[in-house]
C-alpha cells in the first residue's frame, strides 16, 4: 500500500523552520530590550548623556540616591515681575532627572492679578491643571477651532488635551496658583506670541500670514525682542 505525499514536503517544513529562525533573531534584539525595561524599576536621567526619543541614557543604579526622586524646586513662588505678570516653574526631566521614562512631569503657575499665560502648545503632553489659590481662567481651542473656556477656582481640575493650543490667565485682583502636571517627562513648550514676535521670522511674513498691521507687528516685535 503506498502513502499519499505529506500536505508539506520535508523541503518546505525545513524552509518554514528556517525562515521562523531568521525572524526570532531579528526580533531578538527588541525581545531583550522589553524585558529588560520591564524589570527596571526607574530610569534615572544621566544629564551628561544625549537626550534621544526614549529619553536620558540612565544614571548607574550604584549612584542612585533618595535625592534623585525629590524635588523641592515648586515649593517657592516665581517671579511675576514681568511682561506677562505670570511665572511658570517646570519640574521636567531636565530639572528632575528622577522622571525620565516616567511619562510625567509637572510645573507652578504662579499669576499675579493681571497676568497671564499667553496661547501656547505642549507637543508632547497633555495637562491636567490643579488650582490651589485664588481663581484661573483657563481654555482651550480644538482643531476644529471650537473653544473651551472655565473659569476655575481652588480644588477645581481642568484637562488641556495634547498639542491644541491653550491659556492660563488671573481671574480677579487675588494672586492665583495652579499646578500642571504633563503626561510627559518632556512636553515641550512654544509659546505663540514669542514665537512670532520674539523671534526672527520675517515681518512681512507675519503680516501675511497673520493678517495683522504691519506696525502692529513692529510695536509687538520690539516689546518682545524679535529681529527681522
Amino acid at each position: 500500500m503506498q502513502l499519499a505525499n505529506p500536505t508539506f514536503p520535508p523541503n518546505n517544513t525545513k524552509n518554514h523552520t528556517t525562515k521562523m529562525l531568521h525572524i526570532l533573531l531579528l526580533l531578538l534584539p527588541l525581545l531583550l530590550s522589553i524585558s529588560n525595561a520591564s524589570v527596571n524599576d526607574f530610569c534615572v536621567a544621566d544629564l551628561n548623556g544625549p537626550d534621544g526619543p526614549s529619553g536620558y541614557p540612565c544614571k548607574p543604579p550604584t549612584k542612585v540616591t533618595t535625592h534623585d526622586f525629590v524635588y523641592a524646586g515648586l515649593a517657592a513662588s516665581g517671579n511675576t515681575t514681568n511682561i506677562i505678570n505670570a511665572a511658570v516653574t517646570p519640574a521636567f526631566v531636565a530639572q528632575f532627572p528622577g522622571l525620565n521614562g516616567l511619562g510625567l512631569s509637572a510645573a507652578r503657575l504662579d499669576i499675579a492679578s493681571g497676568g497671564v499665560i499667553p496661547l501656547h502648545t505642549h507637543p508632547g503632553a497633555s495637562e491636567l491643571l490643579i488650582v490651589t489659590q485664588g481663581r484661573v481662567t483657563a481654555g482651550f481651542i480644538t482643531s476644529d477651532n471650537s473653544v473651551y473656556v472655565k473659569t476655575l477656582s481652588k480644588g477645581e481640575l481642568f484637562i488641556l488635551p495634547q498639542g491644541l493650543l491653550h491659556f492660563q490667565l488671573g481671574y480677579g485682583k487675588r494672586k492665583a496658583v495652579a499646578y500642571a502636571v504633563f503626561s510627559s517627562s518632556s512636553p515641550g513648550l512654544q509659546i505663540l506670541d514669542f514665537a512670532l514676535f520674539a523671534s526672527n521670522f520675517s515681518s512681512s511674513l507675519i503680516t501675511q500670514t497673520t493678517f495683522l498691521d504691519p506696525e502692529q507687528v513692529k510695536k509687538l516685535k520690539s516689546v518682545l525682542g524679535g529681529s527681522g
